[in-house]
């Protein structure tokens, strides 16, 4: 499990995972020991909090899989920045994301392929939990209309 989680990032720790319903869940955590304000570019070591950030990906062995991430708050050291705290961010998902960026790839590419009913309905029993309505969601970022 751990490789898995490494091929997404390399600064994931496995922690555990269970199988929930119809779903490998996956208990992660960070080992960044700093940050990069988004906003200032300042570096900063002060962990503010920890939270956890809950997102899908693509199934592992025909079942659904979920990552909940326990993801470090920082502090901005930056006196002149307008933001006091902000989150660590990785490639693997865009911030406030509920989906991992291969599983909108995945999803991407079913829809392209049939009716967003019809993509919806198909990913719904084996890859992730989706609607109609992200799917046109996904359709009008993917091409440049939001």
């Amino acid at each position: 499990m751990e490789e898995l989680l490494k091929m997404l990032d390399e600064n994931l720790k496995y922690l555990k995972h269970e199988i929930v319903e119809d779903a490998f869940v996956i208990y992660a955590e960070s080992v960044k020991d700093n940050a990069i304000c988004p906003y200032c570019g300042e570096l900063s070591d002060k962990v503010h909090s920890q939270y956890q950030r809950k997102m899908q990906d693509l199934p592992i062995q025909g079942k659904k899989s979920r990552i909940i991430l326990f993801n470090k708050k920082y502090f901005c050291l930056n006196k002149e920045c307008r933001h006091k705290t902000f989150a660590e961010t990785f490639s693997f998902y865009r911030p406030k994301a509920t989906k991992t960026e291969r599983l909108q790839d995945e999803i991407f590419k079913v829809s392209l392929t049939q009716s967003s009913v019809e993509a919806a309905q198909h990913l719904r029993r084996s890859v992730a939990d989706v609607g109609k309505s992200t799917i046109c969601t996904l359709l009008k970022k993917r091409n440049g209309n939001q």
